[in-house]
């Protein structure tokens, strides 16, 4: 289920509001206290992998479940003993990325959505807030 929306350009790339969407994070907490703002874990694909994200991550105790691209790879393995350890991958637990990608799927169901037909990013985001009630609602 989506926890967090935000609304970038289309031609912007994921990883550059990566911090953002984590910050936005907010689950109420069943009872007294103040909502939860950091996930166990955050499962990415390649395009998430670098350092920055995997710092940042890192520095707010956050699990990082992220395949390493080839490139990153072959690197590492060029420097020698230089290059260091690969970082951690769960891979039973990046199996459940299909989560989010069956909710894109879903979302690109509306037509509005997937094709982008509001001009207004405040009219683009409304719907695709309604797309996740609705989402929430059927569960």
């Amino acid at each position: 289920m989506p926890i967090a929306i935000l609304l970038t350009g289309g031609q912007r790339n994921d990883g550059a509001v990566f911090t953002e969407v984590i910050d936005d994070i907010r689950i109420p907490r069943i009872g007294a206290g103040r909502p939860r703002t950091r996930p166990n874990a955050v499962i990415a694909d390649k395009a998430y992998s670098n350092n920055v994200i995997r710092d940042y991550l890192t520095s707010r105790g956050i699990k990082a479940v992220i395949p390493q691209k080839s490139n990153e790879k072959a690197s590492r393995k060029n420097k020698g003993s230089a290059g260091g350890r690969p970082p951690a991958f769960d891979e039973d637990l990046y199996k459940s990325r299909n989560v989010v990608e069956r909710h894109f799927g879903l979302a690109k169901q509306w037509r509005g959505i997937a094709t982008r037909y509001e001009k207004l990013a405040i009219t683009y985001r409304a719907t695709a807030v309604l797309c996740a009630v609705v989402a929430w609602l059927r569960k």
